[in-house]
Parts: structure tokens; sequence; C-alpha cells
């Protein structure tokens, strides 16, 4: 909680990965405010019992919108989702505004993994942002499990990352009214 609304103003695109990551726990809890009060919430010594009381509320409103949208063995929360709708409008201005050239190049640069994920997602393939996601959440997954990841795969996931650093940079400046998209 504390850390979510921290990660959304700072990096969106760590804010995205975050919560995708809590959905996980969340679930690994089965969806069990108890069980993830035990676990979890408890586990922060240093807060007061105002701070605990909000983190378990904000965990459960989590656990009745999984519940509610129906994402309880798997995928992803709503206002995730609308996340991503967010980042791929503001993915499409940017591409088309020729003011923003050098983030169309990053994009390029990173085409070739995208088209390769999306290749690999076979019949469940998604939108291209999505795609670059799952790919670094994968990899974390991986990494988290002790699974080796091959010198190919964190090539890819350094370009995807700089990619999403430079998307998530640009949606600050936007959501700051820093970002100046008008075309000329």
């Amino acid at each position: 909680m504390i850390t979510a609304s921290v990660k959304k103003r700072e990096n969106i695109a760590e804010y995205l990965m975050y919560m995708w990551q809590i959905e996980d726990i969340i679930r690994a809890y089965q969806l069990d405010i108890d069980k993830i009060q035990e676990g979890i919430i408890d586990k922060y010594q240093n807060l007061s019992e105002e701070q605990r009381k909000e983190m378990r509320e904000w965990y459960e409103s989590l656990i009745d919108m999984m519940r509610r949208e129906g994402v309880e063995k798997s995928g992803h929360l709503q206002l995730n989702k609308n996340v991503l709708i967010d980042l791929n409008n503001l993915h499409r201005r940017l591409l088309k505004n020729p003011k923003f050239a050098q983030y169309a190049a990053e994009y390029y640069k990173t085409l070739p993994f995208i088209v390769e994920i999306r290749a690999k997602a076979g019949e469940n393939k998604k939108d291209e942002l999505e795609s670059c996601f799952d790919a670094l959440y994968g990899i974390l997954m991986l990494r988290l499990s002790g699974k080796e990841v091959s010198e190919e795969t964190t090539n890819a996931a350094k370009q995807i990352s700089r990619f999403l650093a430079m998307l998530a940079n640009y949606y600050k400046k936007d959501y700051n009214n820093e970002l100046d998209l008008e075309e000329e």
C-alpha cells in the first residue's frame, strides 16, 4: 500500500509490476485476509496501529476486487488493466509525434524482442506493452525462484526495461502536465 502509492507517483512501470506481484501474493495466501495479516502485515514492526489497519483495509479491498472481477486464480485487476490502457494511449501519442523521435527509436530497438515474445505466446497474444511487462515479470519470477536466466533473455530484458523506463518517465511528465504532446 505504502510502496504502491510511492511507485505510482514515481515510476508507473515499477508500480504495475509491483501490483502484479501483489495480486500473486494475495493468490498465494488464498485470498485469506487473516493469512495476509499474519504473513505480511504483522511483519512490519515500524507501523502504527492505524497504518496496520489501513494496510489490512487495502488488502481487503484488493481481495474484494479480485473476487468481483473473477481474477482469483489468474489475470489482472481492472485498475491494473487501466494503467496499461493509459500507457498504451501515451505510447501511441508519443509514436505519432515527431518531437519524440528518440522514444520511437527506442521502441524500434525493442520491437524485435516484442515480436519474439508475441510469437511465443501463440494464441494468447497480448498487446505490445503488456507483452513487455509479461516478459519482465516472468524473468523476475524466474530469478526469485532461483532459476537461471540466459544471456539472450537478460539482454532482451535490458532493452525492454530501457524502453519501459523511457515510457514511464514520459508518463510521469504527462501526469504532471510537463509533457508537450501537441503537434506543431
